[in-house]
């Protein structure tokens, strides 16, 4: 079997026009001889892709003993794989393709033929450029690489942009387990889904969570903070910017959030705060798939997906005429509203043990544990940060107690920000007391109860009560000297 080089560098010089625009077969008819001769295959088919003309070459490498055989068959069964008829039919040139028969490869050119009064497809021509690939290995192997290295940027941009699946959205609770289900369906839609609860109580981890486990897992998530923005950068932020478009401006252009999340998704986080002048544009773009870049006059298709997420009530907000409500109708396709933590106490246990291990993760030191009697203590505030504060307390509880491993009431109470609901309410017919005499026998009721926590370690009993040692000691054996008289 032969190469010639010049099948694709001559063919291509010598045909006339533009390669697949009203070409005829008169044209083409005088390069059938140096296909004959230069080329691994050649042939030309009619209007209804029936074998009109086959070079030697080609029988030979097909086993095509007797060439006349094969004129006026489908050319479907001479040559396999063949892509000639999808030429015949679409009238649109192949011009480099590779096609595999038996143990070869061949990089194939294809081209329709017109005819010359009609302008309709009359048939097409086909011919070997290349019958062994190996000249084109460095080529083909840049090209793999090339194509391994955009997988790779992929996995890491998806990676980076979403950090959470659906197992860090903790708890087992029935308001939770809901939260779930629904995620999962809107996991499995394009259409854009409305996430509304409180602050802190995972809004983003549940958005984070639906992009990865949705087909667009492995492209950007991109998070935006329409709070944490300026309102004069809203639309730079959303739609980008073209150099010189205000004073000040970058001399290079600056992609926004909807371009850097085309193929995505974007997360709008406290979409309720977003002026109006800019819920306009963004249901445009919403609604056309398009973006125009502050400055220019191009307008961008974009391909994205939105969840959008609030704290505020945005059916309130759309009565009182504050948020556009064919917008709203827009975000709020599938609706998740995420539960307050007062919502899901039974959580508060596992929540509790993950947070732990998180902050274990992140200083290097080893797992605190939790008793059942602390988390029931947790059971008694309402918590209006949410799981944000929970994290907070805890972490304030660790540093507290640099030495603590197992947070017990004690070492709770000293960070808890709240009165336990249990603590004694004012009596108005208890008979009233000196004052110091109160405070005397508070005092002697936490001092006990810190050396019973601390098993009797003076020094811990005096960090848990915030005061020094020396103090504790004073305090200790004005008590003795009074239990003595």
């Amino acid at each position: 079997m032969r190469r010639d080089s010049r099948s694709s560098s001559d063919v291509k010089r010598l045909l006339p026009g533009s390669l697949g625009e009203g070409l005829t077969l008169e044209a083409i008819r005088p390069l059938f001889p140096l296909f004959e001769h230069a080329s691994t295959g050649a042939i030309s088919v009619d209007a209804e892709a029936r074998l009109t003309w086959i070079n030697d070459s080609y029988c030979r490498l097909l086993g095509i003993e007797d060439p006349a055989s094969a004129i006026g068959r489908p050319v479907a069964e001479v040559v396999p794989h063949t892509r000639m008829p999808e030429v015949v039919r679409s009238g649109r040139p192949i011009l480099l393709d590779i096609m595999e028969f038996e143990e070869h490869q061949l990089v194939v050119m294809r081209l329709p033929l017109h005819d010359r009064e009609s302008g309709a497809v009359s048939g097409a021509v086909a011919f070997i450029v290349f019958d062994d690939l190996e000249p084109l290995t460095p080529l083909i192997g840049k090209y793999r690489r090339l194509q391994q290295d955009l997988a790779v940027a992929r996995r890491a941009l998806a990676k980076r942009g979403a950090r959470y699946d659906m197992g860090d959205f903790i708890g087992a609770s029935p308001s939770v387990l809901e939260v779930k289900r629904r995620a999962r369906l809107a996991a499995a839609r394009a259409t854009p889904v409305l996430l509304l609860g409180e602050t802190g109580t995972g809004k983003e981890v549940l958005a984070q969570a639906i992009h990865g486990a949705s087909p667009r897992g492995d492209l950007p998530f991109v998070a935006v903070n329409v709070a944490a923005v300026p309102e004069n950068l809203l639309e730079a932020e959303f739609f980008g910017v073209v150099p010189g478009a205000f004073t000040g401006a970058d001399r290079r252009p600056r992609q926004g959030k909807f371009q850097l999340a085309d193929g995505g998704t974007l997360f709008l986080d406290e979409v309720g705060d977003m002026p109006q002048a800019v819920q306009a544009k963004l249901l445009r773009a919403l609604q056309e798939g398009e973006v125009e870049p502050l400055g220019s006059n191009e307008v961008k298709r974009v391909d994205v997906r939105v969840i959008a997420a609030t704290s505020c009530d945005l059916e309130a907000m759309v009565a009182e005429g504050r948020f556009r409500s064919d917008l709203y109708y827009r975000l709020n396709v599938l609706r998740i509203r995420v539960p307050p933590l007062r919502e899901r106490l039974a959580d508060l246990g596992i929540l509790c043990e993950t947070i732990l291990g998180k902050l274990a993760q992140e200083s290097g030191e080893s797992r605190a544990e939790i008793t059942n009697e602390a988390v029931m203590l947790l059971h008694q505030h309402d918590w209006p940060g949410n799981i944000r504060e929970l994290r907070n307390t805890l972490e304030q509880t660790l540093a507290l107690n640099e030495a603590c491993r197992v947070i017990d009431v004690p070492e709770l109470l000293a960070a808890l920000p709240y009165q336990p609901r249990d603590a004694q309410p004012y009596n108005a017919a208890a008979p009233i007391r000196a004052l110091a005499e109160v405070v005397a026998e508070a005092e002697r009721t936490a001092l006990q109860n810190a050396l019973a926590a601390c098993r009797g370690n003076k020094s811990r009993a005096a960090r848990l009560l915030g005061i020094p040692r020396s103090v504790l000691y004073e305090k200790l054996a004005r008590l003795s000297a009074k239990s003595d008289t």
